[in-house]
């Protein structure tokens, strides 16, 4: 198993992401190649919560022009994490 710093890449925040926290879900940008099972030991072993349930889905980078000149932005992997009822993140808490 890959160490869970090179698993999760960033929080993603978001107006969306927070009102899924109240629903006690947590949304992060991870590793284009980890899987949930990575992501849910991942998170567990950080944040020390209970994991229920992880999504996760790709994003293809768009196209993106400055002139003639054309590029695409960069492909992202995002995954939500559900969490037991009464555990939290405390790096999303003063968020709200």
């Amino acid at each position: 198993m890959r160490d869970p710093h090179d698993v999760l890449i960033k929080p993603m925040i978001s107006e969306k992401s927070m009102g899924l926290m109240a629903e006690n879900k947590y949304s992060f940008f991870v590793d284009r190649n980890a899987n949930k099972i990575e992501v849910k030991y991942a998170v567990e072993t950080l944040f020390r919560v209970t994991v229920l349930n992880v999504t996760t889905r790709n994003i293809k980078g768009k196209l993106r022009r400055m002139g003639r000149y054309q590029g695409f932005r960069p492909s992202t992997k995002r995954a939500i994490v559900t969490l037991k009822p009464g555990d939290k993140i405390e790096v999303f808490e003063g968020l709200t």
